[in-house]
């Protein structure tokens, strides 16, 4: 029996080796990872920096007028929102998808103060350059929280607002302790492609692994094998703080643009979770609660919830996602 184990042991080691024997090194701006569309790029003079912001602009044969921005969250960029965006374009809709300032193919600027106001300043320097006065917004995961800023700060270009299971529902200071900007980058120095698929494990997918997941770690599990990281690490860290000290949940009773929710309702994704009391973890990113009460917040808003799915309904469940997402802005 002890024998079993062991060789049962031994093939799920192997098996993990040879998954993770297959993920390539990535430098800080993925100059060797191609996107699925062409990848454009501003350039942007912010804060002392000259900078890049890549973005990609899908432009539909037939249009219908209509454009949509779709806003990626922090442990991924705009590449994911392939079938999102080949979909949309099939539709008629114009998609701009922007790897924010600190992410991607975009510039990893080391001496920065990241903040939800400035990365929807650039988000409207992308729009400015392509001429778009009006549009939908639609933001996952922490780009749900750029979107709720960016919706605030311009109200009057937002026509329509889709947060798809985004952070800062909660006011995540109320829960975990602080943790410091060094203290965050010595933690994420220590990333491996394991560590990040065992976090994503946990919190996204409730410990069931999917294939079409992998590319998606692949990305950011690469940067951690490239002489690049340790920037790569710093920009996450201070995003990390940006996201623990500049909550927008206070915020969504002024949001006066017609919003959708689509909540994934098994997701469990809480910045700082590990640093809260025993006691109160439990209470952290319980989204079939926190997808209700952020629709009592937000003025005329829509709840859509997908059952047994986590932190992303465009990746995990993408036929109830695309549903939603076209009985609101059609």
């Amino acid at each position: 029996m002890e024998y079993v184990k062991n060789a049962v042991v031994i093939i799920a080691l192997s098996v993990s080796n040879i998954l993770f024997s297959q993920i390539k090194p990535l430098d800080a701006e993925l100059t060797q990872y191609q996107y699925p569309y062409k990848v454009h790029f501003i350039s942007l003079r912010s804060q002392n920096n000259d900078l890049k912001m890549a973005y990609m602009d899908v432009k539909p044969k037939i249009s219908n007028g209509k454009n949509i921005v779709l806003l990626h969250g922090k442990n991924f960029n705009g590449a994911y929102w392939k079938q999102t965006a080949d979909d949309l374009s099939k539709k008629g809709f114009r998609v701009i998808i922007p790897d924010q300032i600190g992410f991607g193919k975009s510039s990893k600027p080391q001496n920065y103060q990241f903040s939800f106001s400035q990365l929807a300043e650039n988000t409207k320097a992308v729009l400015d350059e392509l001429k778009i006065d009006k549009t939908i917004i639609l933001g996952h995961s922490m780009g749900g929280m750029v979107a709720t800023r960016f919706t605030l700060l311009y109200p009057e270009k937002v026509q329509q607002l889709v947060l798809e299971n985004p952070i800062g529902l909660e006011d995540y200071k109320t829960f975990a302790a602080y943790q410091t900007i060094d203290e965050a980058y010595q933690s994420e120095l220590k990333n491996t492609a394991e560590t990040y698929k065992n976090y994503q494990l946990k919190f996204y997918y409730d410990n069931k692994w999917k294939a079409e997941y992998q590319p998606w770690l692949d990305l950011i599990a690469g940067w951690t094998l490239h002489p690049d990281y340790p920037k790569i690490a710093w920009d996450a860290a201070l995003t990390s703080d940006m996201i623990y000290n500049q909550p927008v949940c206070y915020e969504f009773k002024n949001i006066k643009t017609p919003t959708l929710l689509i909540i994934g309702t098994r997701d469990r994704t809480a910045i700082g979770k590990d640093r809260a009391p025993k006691a109160l973890q439990s209470k952290m990113g319980q989204y079939q609660e926190l997808g209700k009460k952020t629709q009592q917040q937000i003025p005329g808003s829509k709840l859509v919830e997908i059952e047994n799915t986590g932190h992303l309904p465009h990746i995990e469940a993408y036929g109830q996602f695309r549903n939603a997402l076209y009985d609101f802005i059609k």
